[in-house]
């Protein structure tokens, strides 16, 4: 590999993949998009991910830095909620789509509940860490793209039920880091109706 050349593994609707690239937009750092295809991973991700086999992985002069979802943060109350995104989000938004009936009733009422909890951390700030776009922005910013999905699945609307969140969404999206990065969310909901129906 060349000098200082940074290379990021992903895969185009992961919301994992997708902080590592907005992460280096926002440094101002150089680097190279590469799509895994996760049904036939490359040899260069089996070989930087050797347990997990996993994306995102950030690989800085051939040598493995990043391999797993979130980066290092100095502040515990980031972590605390960062986690709590990466532990809740995602599954609680699987559910919208995996169940019917009363479960799936329970599933919204619970997908729901976090995303105001997550208002609640916002508050009036314009950014979950004030002023500044930061870690705990990126950590929730790549889910944007799949809150159409979870929104049309669940049958709510994110500007009825949290008006805060998505108006901080807007600012996020601004961000020239972000909009260059994120998905397009009705192709998202487009690859979940595929997985469903395969």
């Amino acid at each position: 590999m060349a000098d200082e050349e940074v290379v990021v593994l992903g895969f185009w609707p992961s919301m994992y993949g997708t902080r590592a690239t907005i992460a280096l937009e926002e440094k101002g750092v150089k680097y190279e998009y590469r799509e895994e295809d996760l049904s036939n991973k490359s040899s260069l991700l089996l070989q930087m991910n050797p347990v997990h086999k996993k994306i995102p992985v950030l690989i800085h002069n051939g040598i493995k830095l990043l391999c797993f979802p979130l980066i290092l943060t100095k502040r515990a109350r980031a972590r605390f909620w960062a986690d709590f995104i990466d532990k809740k989000v995602f599954d609680a938004g699987k559910k919208l789509w995996s169940t019917k009936g009363e479960e799936h009733e329970a599933a919204k009422k619970e997908f729901i509940e976090i995303l105001k909890q997550l208002e609640g951390e916002l508050g009036d700030k314009p950014y979950f860490g004030g002023e500044r776009f930061g870690f705990l922005d990126i950590a929730l910013i790549t889910f944007y793209s799949w809150f159409y999905a979870f929104e049309t699945f669940g049958n709510f609307s994110r500007e009825v039920e949290c008006p805060k969140l998505v108006e901080w969404a807007k600012r996020c999206t601004h961000r020239e880091s972000v909009s260059k990065s994120l998905a397009d969310p009705k192709k998202v909901y487009e690859f979940l109706l595929g997985r469903i129906a395969g």
